[in-house]
């Protein structure tokens, strides 16, 4: 029992899970659609979140023995190709998880070196594939944090922003004061709460783990309503600071770096070298995290049929494949990729998840305390990604063809996968066909 998780190391986990470097990465994204009320995107994207975690914790507490959220779908559907669909989309939408934040990594990096291109050429796609690739490595070798010491760096990474936080709040309040842009108030936080979404995903993570969690049905409750509500209080803070002491123009430009470039008025040199090594710490804990996560969820996946069979290690207990294959997707999407399309993609990808398990829940309202809950939650995300795709046709029309095309390819590999014995009967059925006609 005393190897079991408790509830501090929950929220600790989900709370990691989300700030870890979200934030970091998205915040930049998210103002220059919002502008100065990018905390109230967070607002919004929280309540989704909110919505999200009840229905899902719901649907847990109908299963006899907890479950992931992958088994949902299985159990209250009976459809093992719509459950398969759900896994993968978790995967592929860590995948864009993963690249976000190593994309932020490398323009933190090359912000804080001093070095931006070597020969002429951006050294960020590079750094940003390398970091992926040395997280790779150490998770290959087994290298990860333990409970006790994932606590401390949380409680690190949640600190520093706290001061950043609070000190950008007091700063404001002897110059004149932090304005919250309510005169602004348009379709610009909605389309934003759209694209900040990922910066939410990593409670559910939770819901993946429960047989290592001691009481796992009232502590993963707890976990995630005190860490969703804790995440979207800081977020809206360093938003708030961030949009007021930066100004637009400045997030605009240095997206990637949002944070460090408000930190300078009222910390100096000293401010913006602190918050940039926070951030490379964060993403890149973030990232080895993500790849942990993702990688042991993969292998459940290939064991359940879900996932390719030759992602299966025989030799070993370690998913060194599963490792492997999201290494390379992360890295080339990192590599490939602009901040605005990669977290576009992963906000849409949890967006379709949580959207679709709100639907879930909402067809087992019989056996529910509140029906409105999961119906904002399914509203909510549908209205949410229509939105981000509008936005993105409207504004960003190249980012939206790039995000529709990877959604494209991810459904279609998806299709091709789960029916892919049906597919194979077909094409026999027509050579058979052909040959006898001829």
């Amino acid at each position: 029992m005393s190897d079991e998780v408790g509830l501090p190391e929950a929220v600790s986990m989900a709370i990691g899970g989300m700030v870890g470097g979200g934030i970091f990465a998205v915040l930049g994204v998210v103002a220059g659609a919002a502008g100065t009320l990018a905390w109230a995107a967070f607002v919004v994207a929280g309540a989704l979140a909110a919505c999200a975690g009840y229905s899902l914790l719901r649907l847990n507490s109908l299963c006899e023995s907890p479950r992931s959220p992958v088994g949902y779908v299985g159990k209250f559907t009976d459809n093992t190709t719509l459950s398969g669909v759900v896994g993968w989309t978790f995967v592929f939408g860590y995948v864009g998880t993963m690249a976000m934040y190593a994309y932020a990594f490398g323009g933190y990096f090359v912000e804080l070196t001093g070095v931006s291109t070597v020969a002429s050429v951006s050294i960020q796609p590079f750094v940003s594939a390398l970091t992926v690739a040395a997280f790779v490595g150490l998770n290959v070798f087994g290298a990860h944090a333990s409970g006790r010491a994932e606590d401390l760096l949380v409680g690190l990474k949640v600190a520093i922003l706290l001061l950043f936080g609070l000190g950008g709040v007091a700063y404001g309040a002897t110059h004149g004061g932090l304005g919250f842009g309510l005169s602004n108030f348009g379709i610009g936080p909605l389309v934003a709460a759209a694209v900040s979404f990922v910066a939410f995903e990593g409670w559910e993570l939770l819901l993946f783990d429960q047989e290592n969690i001691a009481d796992p049905r009232e502590t993963v409750r707890k976990a995630i309503y005190i860490s969703i509500a804790g995440a979207t209080a800081l977020y809206i803070l360093v938003a708030l600071v961030t949009t007021n002491l930066a100004g637009i123009d400045a997030i605009q430009q240095h997206a990637e770096t949002a944070l460090a470039v408000a930190a300078q008025p009222f910390l100096g040199q000293a401010g913006y070298v602190l918050i940039s090594v926070a951030a490379l710490f964060s993403t890149g804990s973030a990232i080895n995290a993500t790849l942990f996560s993702s990688a042991r969820l993969s292998k459940r996946l290939v064991a359940d049929d879900l996932l390719p069979s030759r992602l299966r290690d025989e030799s070993t207990d370690e998913p060194i494949r599963p490792l492997l294959t999201l290494g390379v997707l992360a890295a080339g999407f990192a590599f490939l990729g602009s901040l605005d399309a990669i977290s576009s993609f992963a906000s849409l990808a949890f967006i379709s998840i949580f959207g679709g398990l709100s639907l879930l829940a909402f067809r087992e309202r019989e056996n529910l305390q509140t029906t409105v809950i999961p119906a904002v939650g399914t509203v909510g995300a549908l209205g949410s990604a229509v939105a981000l795709l509008w936005h993105l046709f409207d504004a960003e029309r190249g980012t939206f063809w790039t995000v529709l095309a990877l959604a494209v390819v991810v459904v279609g590999v998806e299709v091709l996968y789960f029916e892919r014995e049906t597919i194979a009967d077909e094409v026999q059925s027509a050579e058979r066909r052909v040959e006898n006609e001829l």
